[in-house]
C-alpha cells in the first residue's frame, strides 16, 4: 500500500511539473497586440491571430485561470487579463457566432475573466455578445454549421453560461422543426447539402442532445428534453460493440471516407465524449440506464489498445479534441464521481489506473527544452504517421487542454477538488453528491 501511495504521489508531481513546462512554452508562445494585450495564432509561428475557443486565445484563457488558481501565482492571472485585452477587441468585428469557432465561445472566456478576476472591461465586453449574437440569428440558424462546435447547440449553451437562457432557448428550438425521424427516433444533418449524418458530440446528433438535455432541463422546457432523449435514443440503437461496450460509426453514410476514420475513440467522434453526454442525461433525468451507458463507453475506450499507437492513424493525437487529454478528462471525472467517501472502489481504482496511463504517455510524448514543453501529432495528414506536426498553443490540439488535463489529474491524486476552475460548456460538472 504504501509503495502505491509513493508511486501515485511521484507521478502527481512529475505530471505538475510537466503541466509548468507546458504553462512556460505556451505563455511563451503568446504575442504582443498593438492594445497592450496578448494573442495566440493556430501555432506557434502563424502569423494570423485567433480569439477563438477552438484553437486560439479564448481557448488558452481557461488553463489559465486554472494555473492560478492551482498554484496561486498571479502572473498566470495576470497573462489572462492580457489575453481579454486581446479578446475583447475581437467582439465586435468576428464574422462568426458559434461556440467554438466565433463569438460565443470568447464571450465565455470574457465572462471567466470578468467574474473570476474582477476585471469590469473583460464584464462589459461580455456583456456584448449576447446582442450582437442574437441579431444574427436568421430564425433557424447562424451559419452553415448547424451543430454543437459551429451551431445552434453551442451557442445554445455559451449563453446559459453567461445567463441568457432566453437566447439559450432561442437557439435550440429550431432542433423541434428540423429533426429527422428514424426507426429509433431523431438526428438531424449537421450542415445543409449532405447525405452523411453525423453521430457524435462534436459534429453529430450527440452534440446537438446534450445542448438540448441541458437547455431543456435548466430552463423547464419538458419538449426539448423529450427530444434530446430521442435523438440519445437513435444514436444508442447504431451501437456495435455491446452488450459490454458502445461503439457507434463516425456517420451514416460515411462521410468524407478519403480522410475521416469511420471509428474514433476520442472526445470529438468516439465513445470518450459519448460518456459526457451520458452523464448529463444521468444528472438531468435520474434514470440509471444513463450511468450504465457511460459505463460502457469507458469500457470500449479503455479495451480500444489507446495510448498505444497500433496503427498509422489509430492515435495519433495527443491533444483535448481529438486525443489523449479529452480521454484524460472523462478519467478524471470517473475518478470524482465514483469515489467512495473513504477514497476506495472499484471504478476508482479502474479510472485512476487508467488515467497514470494516459499522464504517463503524455509525458513521453513531450518535446521538452529550454523552452518548455509541447505536444506534437501526427493526424489530419494524408499519409497519418509520415511526420510530425508543428506544436499548438490552444486547446483543442495543444498545450491549453492538455495543461488543463495534467493540473486537474494532480490536484485529484492529492485529495483536492476536482472541480474546474472554469466550466467548459458541453463537460458536465462533477456532481457534489458524487465527489469526495
Amino acid at each position: 500500500m504504501t509503495a502505491a501511495v509513493h508511486t501515485t504521489d511521484r507521478t502527481a508531481d512529475e505530471a505538475e511539473a510537466l503541466a509548468v513546462d507546458g504553462l512556460r512554452w505556451l505563455t511563451g508562445a503568446a504575442r504582443d497586440t498593438s492594445g497592450g494585450g496578448l494573442t495566440w495564432s493556430d501555432s506557434a509561428t502563424g502569423d494570423e491571430v485567433n480569439p477563438t475557443l477552438y484553437s486560439g486565445t479564448a481557448g488558452v484563457v481557461p488553463v489559465l485561470l486554472e494555473a492560478w488558481r492551482h498554484f496561486g501565482d498571479d502572473a498566470y492571472a495576470d497573462t489572462a487579463l492580457r489575453a481579454s485585452r486581446s479578446l475583447a477587441d475581437s467582439v465586435d468585428g468576428f464574422d462568426d457566432d458559434s461556440l467554438y469557432f466565433g463569438r460565443t465561445g470568447i464571450g465565455v472566456a470574457l465572462r471567466a475573466v470578468g467574474d473570476d478576476l474582477g476585471d469590469t472591461a473583460a464584464g462589459a465586453a461580455a456583456d456584448r455578445v449576447p446582442g450582437l449574437v442574437r441579431s444574427r440569428f436568421d430564425g433557424t440558424r447562424w451559419g452553415e454549421l448547424f451543430e454543437l462546435m459551429g451551431g445552434n447547440a453551442g451557442i445554445g449553451l455559451g449563453a446559459l453560461q453567461y445567463g441568457d437562457a432566453e437566447l439559450a432557448v432561442l437557439a435550440l428550438e429550431p432542433y423541434l422543426r428540423t429533426a429527422e425521424p428514424t426507426s429509433a427516433g431523431v438526428r438531424w444533418a449537421h450542415r445543409p447539402g449532405t447525405d452523411a449524418r453525423l453521430h457524435h458530440i462534436s459534429h453529430g446528433t450527440l452534440g446537438i442532445v446534450l445542448a438540448l438535455a441541458r437547455v431543456g432541463h435548466d430552463t423547464g422546457r419538458t419538449d426539448l428534453l423529450e427530444l434530446a432523449l430521442a435523438g440519445a435514443a437513435d444514436f444508442v440503437a447504431r451501437d456495435e460493440a455491446g452488450p459490454e461496450g458502445l461503439l457507434v460509426r463516425h456517420s451514416t453514410p460515411q462521410h468524407r471516407p478519403d480522410v475521416v476514420e469511420p471509428i474514433s475513440y476520442g472526445w470529438c467522434h468516439g465513445p470518450a465524449g459519448d460518456a459526457q453526454v451520458f452523464r448529463l442525461l444521468r444528472d438531468v433525468t435520474a434514470d440509471p440506464r444513463w450511468s450504465a451507458l457511460a459505463d460502457r463507453c469507458w469500457h470500449t475506450v479503455t479495451h480500444s489498445g489507446l495510448p498505444r499507437r497500433l496503427r498509422p492513424g489509430f492515435w495519433d493525437n495527443n491533444g483535448r479534441c481529438c486525443g489523449t487529454a479529452g480521454v484524460l478528462a472523462l478519467a478524471c471525472d470517473r475518478i470524482a464521481e465514483q469515489r467512495s467517501p473513504s477514497g476506495g472502489g472499484a471504478g476508482d481504482d479502474d479510472a485512476n489506473a487508467f488515467a497514470h496511463v494516459l499522464v504517463t504517455d503524455l509525458a513521453t510524448r513531450a518535446l521538452r527544452d529550454a523552452e518548455g514543453a509541447r505536444w506534437s501529432n501526427f493526424d489530419h495528414r494524408a499519409t497519418p504517421g509520415t511526420g510530425d506536426l508543428e506544436p499548438h498553443a490552444g486547446w483543442a490540439m495543444g498545450n491549453a487542454g492538455i495543461v488543463r488535463e495534467l493540473l486537474r489529474f494532480v490536484r485529484l491524486n492529492r485529495g483536492g477538488d476536482p472541480r474546474y476552475a472554469f466550466t467548459w460548456p458541453d463537460q458536465p460538472q462533477v456532481s457534489s453528491s458524487r465527489a469526495r
